[in-house]
């Protein structure tokens, strides 16, 4: 839902009903992850995109069907055949889209929802795509981090047995940033099945702190803002750390990098998402931080630039300060994919390349060369007959 959030919040706010298709399972080399979103608007209007071009088309034709409707259908598309026309993915991905109605009416909370994305507070919406009784289909829970009376909850899915269960399972996606359909008995069973839901995540965007205000920096950040980050660029000296410097950057910090770090460590906003880049390459910023960064909370990804000489040296002065093998063997360094890489530019291109390999399990190989799936996907469940 968020890439197509803007256009889908105008059409709720004014009162017009919105086919919204989701992909909400994927299977082998299909083109989108779930949570990518299309809709089929007043007029006729399309925006976004559930395949990259497979099977927009068909679903155009069931969003136009659940306008007409309101009832909510899950559509299984596959391989396509022979036949040029079939509706299909030639890439010989499978993926699920459930298509609902979207209207003040039919879903009367989406504008909190709309104002927590945009503000950045965590929100999940957990929809039951499929279940025995047809009654049940799109019905949905708002969830949200539990405040201090314990609620965070709007919604139900039909039983307090399967609201617990969904809210449980959603506040863990929710915290790992993750969005995923789930199955359960139909009334909640954890280890039933005949109910799917979808889980929706909106956390937070995951974080890049960006250690070293130089000009491959600058890069780095642009590049991370382009990945979707948010990014901190951090270094102990104003002159050189400055917004105008790094326009790419959401914040500029001039702070110790490990000061700033440790701050973040103690005030819990360092996750399994965030991503560190050391870029200083000057034993008295890029130790400490390291130190901490190897240390501390489990984090995405930590890399260190400087050449292979200042690397060795590197790795010596860390084990000097008590860091163990273990955590040595987390950091990237020297930084990057060897892409050949010379500029800033094309070095921000190698930085993010690694990050994306190492967040899909991907080898950094030509594809030209290789055989197998060319998309990587976190494991899912062989996919079963749609319910």
């Amino acid at each position: 839902m968020r890439d197509v959030i803007d256009e889908l919040a105008g059409w709720w706010e004014r009162g017009e009903p919105v086919a919204m298709g989701t992909v909400v399972a994927t299977f082998r080399s299909a083109p989108r992850q779930p949570g990518a979103a299309m809709l089929v608007g007043p007029g006729g209007q399309a925006v976004g995109s559930v395949s990259g071009g497979c099977v927009e088309g068909a679903v155009y034709e069931l969003g136009q069907e659940v306008l007409e409707d309101g009832a909510p259908r899950l559509e299984r598309y596959g391989i396509s055949d022979d036949d040029a026309f079939a509706v299909g993915l030639t890439c010989g991905g499978i993926l699920d889209v459930f298509v609902e109605r979207v209207s003040p009416e039919d879903f009367p909370g989406l504008g909190d929802i709309v104002a927590d994305v945009r503000e950045g507070r965590p929100v999940a919406v957990a929809t039951v795509v499929a279940h025995p009784d047809r009654e049940h289909v799109g019905r949905r829970l708002v969830v949200r981090p539990e405040d201090a009376e314990g609620e965070g909850v709007v919604g139900t899915l039909g039983s307090s047995r399967a609201d617990d269960a969904v809210a449980d399972d959603a506040r863990g996606l929710l915290a790992a940033g993750r969005t995923a359909t789930l199955e359960y008995g139909p009334d909640g069973e954890r280890r039933g099945e005949g109910m799917r839901v979808f889980v929706s995540s909106h956390a937070p965007k995951p974080r890049m702190l960006v250690f070293g205000a130089i000009d491959f920096a600058a890069a780095v950040a642009r590049m991370g803002a382009f990945l979707d980050y948010r990014v901190t660029v951090c270094d102990a000296r104003p002159v050189f750390a400055t917004k105008t410097r790094f326009p790419g950057a959401d914040e500029v910090v001039v702070r110790w990098p490990h000061e700033y770090l440790r701050e973040e460590i103690d005030a819990g906003r360092i996750d399994e998402r965030t991503v560190i880049c050391v870029l200083t390459h000057d034993p008295k910023f890029d130790v400490p931080v390291l130190q901490l960064a190897l240390e501390g909370p489990p984090v995405a990804y930590v890399g260190a630039m400087g050449s292979r000489r200042t690397h060795e040296d590197r790795l010596d002065r860390l084990r000097e300060a008590g860091v163990a093998e273990e955590a040595l063997a987390a950091l990237s360094s020297p930084i990057g994919l060897d892409l050949g890489a010379r500029t800033p530019e094309e070095t921000a291109v190698s930085i993010a390349a690694e990050i994306i390999a190492l967040r899909w399990g991907g080898a950094g190989e030509r594809l030209a060369e290789t055989s197998g799936p060319i998309h990587h996907h976190r494991p899912e469940p062989a996919p079963a007959d749609l319910r």
